[in-house]
This record gives structure tokens, C-alpha cells and sequence, in this order.
């Protein structure tokens, strides 16, 4: 390593939003990049590490399970061990979830989501931070429009969601004059398959998305405008017109949103 090469810490990159995030940084930085790559499957992130070689960045694959805390600390000082320092933290793992609230028997599922979408993100970032201080970097916080939006049958995911955008606006004015800069990402739906992978009313993989995916954003679209936000130093990024729209429209006719809401799901996951 030498002083100009930043130190980027990905969570949840072995597919998806993280791992084509670490290759547009690749692609952008090359060599003066050392990215970091975490996530449990080892072996996608060794296939994402060696397209990031290509295009001269340094790589470092910390097999990460997030919603075990001594996973993520182990994570932040394998990254500074190797690295000496950390430059941005981008909390991007999450798992998804489609279940009627009312047709869920065990509810221990919603406890295993918030540890991997909540407190996997402020695991990392509770070890990171100092680090960051010293750095004056950046975090990045990958919500979702089901952070800022209540849907119908996502109540366990919007849950997660909810409670890492207050968490990530409240650190936010916590470390104001730090130098420390703070980006919560808001995207809608994107063509991933998180939804596919995500838990079932019984906890088991869904194997479907409850939502229609017509209008889905690419991942490389997804990717580039949460990279663009934080460089900036954007509060929030939140991705398309309507989740712009909806945002607003809360406050002053919350019953359409809620329509809005409905509308997005799949006529078969509605409630009947």
C-alpha cells in the first residue's frame, strides 16, 4: 500500500449491488484502490476479487457472516490489519422478506432479519469508526424505499429498514465537525435476486419476489448512483421519481401512498 490508495470495506459483495459497486470502483480507481470484500459466500467473493485484480485494485476476502457481531469486528480488524487504515464503509449485506404479518406462526425469522440488516450495519460500524475519524471517510448505509415506505406484506424487511435509517440519521448529526460523512441509500426495486433468496412467511427462501419487477433498476445503474451520492457527500439517495414522489406525498396524502403501496405488490401476496 502507499499513502494515495483509499481503503474500501464492502459488506454483502460476493453478488448483486456490492459486488458490481466494488467493480465500478475497480474500473475507476484501479491501483490507488485496496477493496475489501466481505460477505458468507466465499467463493463469489474470490470471483468478484479477481475482476477487481483486473483492473489493478488491491483485494482482501473476509468471509463475513453480519448478524454475528464477532463476524463483523473480525472483519474491521482484518481490514486494518492488512490496510492500516479505512477509508469508507459501505453496509450493503441485507436479506429480504414477503409474508403476511397475520399468517407468520414463528417469529424468530423477523429476529435473525434485524440482526443481518440492522445490527450487522452497526456492528461494523461501531468497529469501523474510529478508524473513519481518523480518516475522515465515509459511510455508506444501503436501505431500501422500504426504509422511508410501508409495504403490505414487507413488514419484517421494512422493520430492519426503518430502524437503520434512523440509526444512520441519527450518527449522522452525532458526528457533525468529525469530518466523517454519512449516505443513506434508498434503492427501489433492482434486479437482484435478494427477493428470491429473502425468507418466507414459514423462514424458508421464497424463491419468487412478492413485487412486480417490470420496471426494475439494473444493478449497474443501482450501484453508480449510491458510488456518485457518496463521493458528493449526499445525505440521502434516494434512486427513482416515484419513491421521490411517495416520499413527499406521505406527509400530506398518506392514504394514497398507501395505495401506491398495494399496487406495487404482486395480485397474489395481497392481503386479502
Amino acid at each position: 500500500m502507499n499513502a494515495q490508495q483509499k481503503v474500501v470495506i464492502i459488506t454483502g459483495s460476493s453478488d448483486g449491488i456490492g459486488a458490481e459497486m466494488a467493480r465500478q470502483l475497480a474500473r475507476t480507481y484501479g491501483a490507488k484502490l485496496a477493496l475489501v470484500l466481505a460477505a458468507r459466500n466465499e467463493e463469489g467473493l474470490q470471483k468478484v476479487a479477481a475482476q477487481c485484480q483486473a483492473f489493478g485494485a488491491l483485494t482482501l476476502v473476509v468471509k463475513t457472516d453480519v448478524g454475528i457481531e464477532s463476524s463483523c469486528r473480525q472483519l474491521i480488524d482484518a481490514a486494518a490489519a492488512q490496510f492500516g487504515s479505512i477509508d469508507v464503509l459501505i453496509n450493503n449485506a441485507g436479506k429480504s422478506a414477503q409474508a403476511l404479518f397475520g399468517e407468520v406462526d414463528n417469529l424468530g425469522w423477523y429476529q435473525e432479519l434485524m440482526q443481518i440488516n440492522f445490527w450487522g450495519s452497526i456492528w461494523c460500524t461501531h468497529a469501523a469508526l474510529p478508524y473513519l475519524k481518523k480518516s475522515r471517510g465515509f459511510i455508506v448505509a444501503v436501505s431500501s424505499l422500504a426504509g422511508l415506505i410501508g409495504v403490505p406484506g414487507r413488514t419484517a424487511y421494512c422493520s430492519s429498514k426503518f430502524a437503520m435509517a434512523g440509526f444512520f440519521e441519527s450518527l449522522r448529526t452525532e458526528l457533525r465537525g468529525s469530518g466523517v460523512r454519512v449516505t443513506l441509500a434508498y434503492p427501489g426495486v433492482v434486479a437482484t435476486q435478494i427477493r428470491y433468496h429473502g425468507y418466507n412467511t414459514t423462514g424458508d427462501a421464497a424463491g419468487s419476489s412478492g413485487l412486480k419487477e417490470d420496471d426494475a433498476m439494473s444493478v449497474e445503474e443501482c450501484a453508480a448512483l449510491i458510488i456518485r451520492g457518496y463521493e458528493r457527500g449526499d445525505r440521502d439517495v434516494v434512486m427513482t421519481f416515484k419513491g421521490k414522489l411517495a416520499r413527499w406525498l406521505k406527509l400530506i396524502a398518506p392514504g394514497l401512498v398507501e395505495k401506491l403501496a398495494m399496487a406495487a405488490l404482486k395480485k397474489e401476496v395481497r392481503p386479502h
